[in-house]
């Protein structure tokens, strides 16, 4: 089992996608990635500035059968930075049906919606099989 996520932002055609923790560079901190997007999407207005998380899952069993699953959050990217709680992009990424960043609303909703968690959800009925099986 493995799983990949990044931030895809719309205006950026995508990026940074599966290079968002070092999409400022090798050793990016999260303040200096987040520094980056807001720098790339200066100008660009907030109808254009929608994102999603995206997760994938890969699960393969020992014959070599193999099943993808794949999770989003959407929202769409802040213009400053909001919230203490979370990482990486968290403070910028805004969640349009609570009106806060996932910084700010804290681990129940971020766990409740996350890319991660919609991903494992579709994967454990596969999970459960394999290992049981």
């Amino acid at each position: 089992i493995a799983d990949d996520s990044g931030l895809e932002v719309d205006a950026l055609d995508g990026r940074p996608g599966i290079y968002s923790a070092r999409f400022s560079g090798p050793r990016a901190t999260d303040l200096e990635n987040i520094i980056r997007l807001l720098e790339e999407l200066a100008g660009v207005p907030p109808e254009r500035r929608q994102a999603r998380f995206r997760c994938v899952i890969a699960l393969a069993d020992i014959t070599g059968e193999h099943f993808l699953f794949e999770g989003s959050c959407e929202g769409v990217i802040g213009t400053s930075p909001k919230g203490e709680r979370g990482f990486g992009y968290d403070p910028v990424f805004i969640i349009p049906q609570y009106g806060k960043t996932l910084a700010e609303a804290g681990s129940a909703i971020k766990n409740r919606i996350s890319h991660r968690t919609q991903a494992l959800k579709q994967a454990w009925p596969a999970i459960k099989r394999l290992c049981l099986s």
